[in-house]
């Protein structure tokens, strides 16, 4: 663990953003998480997860999400509202492709 991704996202109506977080977990078909930051550790920090949970059916549950903290986390709300959707768009295909 340790090892630094080079993530870019394109959330609708926003632009480009680029960052490099630090993996902190993967456990083949479970869980993938990293962990990133905004300038300095502390400011704005973000902790991302993907999740998939084996349902014993055939079927498979998928769960995506971001924990924020640091000291601007609370005066994000706009930004993150076009991230949201952003990943949103991203899980539909995901979807989509994984159900081929």
């Amino acid at each position: 663990m340790g090892e630094q991704l080079i993530v870019k996202i394109h959330p609708p109506g926003g632009g480009t953003m680029t960052f490099k977080p630090s993996i902190l977990k993967f456990e083949q078909n479970k869980e993938f998480r990293w962990s990133g930051k905004l300038l300095l550790k502390g400011l704005f920090d973000g902790e991302h997860y993907f999740r998939l949970s084996d349902n014993k059916n055939g079927t498979t549950t998928f769960a995506h999400g971001e924990i924020f903290s640091g000291l601007l986390a609370g005066f994000s709300g706009s930004m993150l509202k076009k991230t949201k959707r952003g990943f949103e768009l991203m899980n539909e295909a995901i979807k989509k492709e994984s159900e081929k």
